[in-house]
């Protein structure tokens, strides 16, 4: 090249490398072959600031969108006289060995899986996976078609129970319905152990992300148990420490469900004494606070070669216990398998007939959001009595239990069986709420809802009324839009406060769907939350802090080029360079713990340029994967010098 950055002359090499002539090469300009210009031109001015460089790393672009990694080696020539005339440069193609390099810490990372994949592919892989999946997808419909089977006339058998309890009756009726009662909420235990042990199993376990105020949702878990604990004379002492933020982000569903098996443990197997329920905080920093939770009761205890089997599938203490004292065997190892996953550790202590202690630690962000008390339970206030509810309910028993709760709230109601006659008597009347069942003839919950927020663009608040607790069905109610969900046997405290929780209380915005972006700070300012977790990655890794410095190491050195790829292949219509660069990103969200959304846009991206065409909401995209892959260097430089300073 000469002094103005123009070619004087290339080799054959150069020729290949780019895909262009020697004529078109000489005398254009040397920088414009490069997915990093800026880069290139100042590779360039330092070969005349020093006289020289060594392996200096680029990336050249093919002209038909082809990208080869090189290593630059340059020198200044000069004249006789010692005039610098120009530049010589010699680049290594190295693509091959950084690909290499690439796949054998990704290798390493995958190991471990990869050999299990490997001992199932012995016995024919292709029919054993597809026989896998859809033995899964079977099960899971099963369960689907089970809870909802089961539930539904479980719904109307309990919720007439607790209503035929509140009437005048003899000793001996009270009795026989108790029984019945106990009965039934023992059936749903079943159900729903059983659901969740299949979740776990498929691999459909998932938590939330949402603002919630612990305290609250601590009281409301154990006012469940209160008239339990009274029946058997125990007493129920709550130890909170007062230093816990009010506000914290998490999944409350999983975190009652993890309580609530516990304290439902204790109450079990505890005849005499009292039952505690501790929370207490263990470590807070900026961002988040780590918290343990404790139930200790003064029941039977477990003997000391049994407790490491109590967390396994269908495992007692005894083989007694089950003809004694009732259950499954599964709520312990559910327990399990909703903390571990959290990045928390579950222990227990026990001592045969003087009690045990079931506590666990789990981290929660920490965030000056409020939060909406969704599992506060609400007393019954006889002066809101102005709400009309649309019940849409098939089945005629449910129809007269939600008929005798709603009016025993003093609320007016409407009854349609099914979707189709709901919206007929959206369009002619008014009302205030809509509670939706999800499985009807005609017209389903989902389509119902669908059309009222799609084509009559109604805003009016819906709960569902699901015996399928599952998470695909859950999920599924969010993306029709339903505000929110209740499980048959519906319980009429907790439909209460969600009706009079949505209708009458101030709603705070909802935070969860913002949680990837901002949160605000102490001082009110927007601060950007964490978009890596290195959950999974340390687990692929198993800790090492070597290999897991050179991923990261990966990351970094490849994502800020890749970027400034679909930036500018974008710009300059380059599809097929587009879609390559989306490719090679979309791996790295999934190893970096980040967001499956980013790697739904990668994807998309990727889509659009197989397309050929510049579609609506691209510029979007790539600005907002931009700005998230800046975000994750950042945090993931920090967390690489942090992991440094271990070693």
């Amino acid at each position: 090249m000469n002094t103005e950055g123009k070619i004087t002359d290339v080799n054959q090499a150069t020729v290949n490398i780019t895909g262009l002539d020697r004529g078109h090469l000489i005398n254009s300009d040397f920088f414009s072959y490069f997915t990093e210009k800026q880069k290139a031109h100042e590779v360039y001015q330092e070969v005349f600031e020093k006289g020289s460089v060594a392996d200096s790393p680029l990336t050249l672009r093919h002209k038909e969108g082809k990208l080869t990694d090189v290593l630059f080696n340059g020198s200044v020539y000069k004249d006789d006289k010692g005039n610098v005339l120009g530049v010589v440069i010699v680049a290594r193609d190295v693509t091959e060995q950084n690909r290499i390099a690439s796949e054998l810490i990704e290798a390493r990372v995958f190991a471990e899986l990869a050999t299990e994949i490997a001992e199932e592919a012995k016995i024919n892989a292709e029919n054993a996976t597809i026989i896998a999946e859809n033995a899964v997808k079977a099960k899971q419909q099963f369960l689907s078609n089970m809870s909802h089977e089961i539930r539904t006339p479980m719904n109307a058998i309990i919720g007439f129970t607790k209503v035929v309890l509140k009437t005048d009756l003899t000793e001996k009726q009270k009795e026989y319905l108790n029984a019945i009662k106990i009965s039934g909420d023992a059936l749903i235990v079943l159900i729903n152990d059983i659901l969740d042990l299949a979740k776990v199993d498929a691999g459909k376990m998932t938590f939330e992300k949402t603002p919630f105020k612990m305290k609250s949702s601590v009281s409301a878990m154990l006012h469940l148990f209160e008239t339990k604990i009274q029946e058997k004379n125990l007493k129920l002492i709550t130890e909170y420490d007062s230093k816990i933020p009010e506000v914290l982000v998490g999944d409350p569903v999983r975190l009652h469900q993890i309580v609530l098996n516990l304290v439902s443990n204790a109450v079990k197997f505890t005849t005499t004494g009292k039952i505690t329920v501790s929370v207490h905080l263990l470590h807070e920093d900026d961002d988040k606070v780590v918290i343990e939770f404790a139930v200790i009761d003064t029941g039977i205890g477990i003997p000391e070669e049994k407790i490491g089997k109590i967390f396994e599938n269908f495992q007692q203490a005894s083989s007694g216990t089950s003809r004694i004292y009732g259950g499954t065997g599964l709520g312990l190892a559910i327990v399990k398998q909703l903390v571990e996953p959290q990045g928390g550790n579950i222990r227990v202590r026990s001592t045969v007939n003087e009690g045990s202690t079931f506590s666990f630690t789990l981290s929660f962000q920490k965030t000056n959001a409020d939060a909406e008390l969704e599992n506060e339970l609400l007393e019954l206030d006889t002066e809101i009595k102005n709400i009309k509810v649309l019940v849409v309910e098939d089945i005629p028993l449910n129809q007269l239990l939600m008929k005798t709760l709603l009016d025993d709230f003093g609320f007016s109601r409407d009854i349609a069986e099914n979707g189709k006659i709901a919206i007929d008597k959206l369009k002619e009347n008014d009302y205030d709420i809509i509670l939706m069942d999800l499985q009807m003839p005609e017209m389903n919950g989902f389509e119902a809802t669908e059309y009222i927020r799609t084509t009559m663009n109604s805003k009016i608040p819906i709960i569902a009324l699901t015996a399928d607790v599952t998470t695909v069905d859950l999920a599924k109610c969010k993306a029709v839009g339903m505000n929110d969900y209740l499980a048959k046997p519906v319980d009429e405290r907790l439909l209460y406060s969600k009706i009079v929780g949505i209708l009458k209380k101030p709603k705070l915005e909802k935070l969860s769907a913002k949680l990837n972006e901002t949160i605000e700070d102490t001082n009110s300012k927007e601060k950007k939350i964490k978009c890596i977790d290195l959950i999974y990655l340390n687990q692929r890794t198993k800790s090492n802090p070597t290999l897991m410095m050179e991923m990261i190491s990966l990351y970094l050195s490849q994502t800020p080029s890749l970027i400034n790829t679909l930036k500018q292949s974008l710009q300059d219509k380059n599809w097929q360079l587009l879609g390559a660069a989306a490719h090679k990103m979309i791996p790295s969200f999934a190893i970096m713990g980040m967001n499956s959304n980013f790697e739904n846009m990668a994807k998309k991206i990727q889509e659009f340029a197989i397309a050929q065409e510049k579609l609506e909401g691209i510029d979007d995209l790539v600005l907002q994967l931009e700005e998230i892959c800046l975000q994750a260097c950042q945090e993931l430089q920090e967390e690489f010098n942090i992991i440094k300073k271990t070693i």
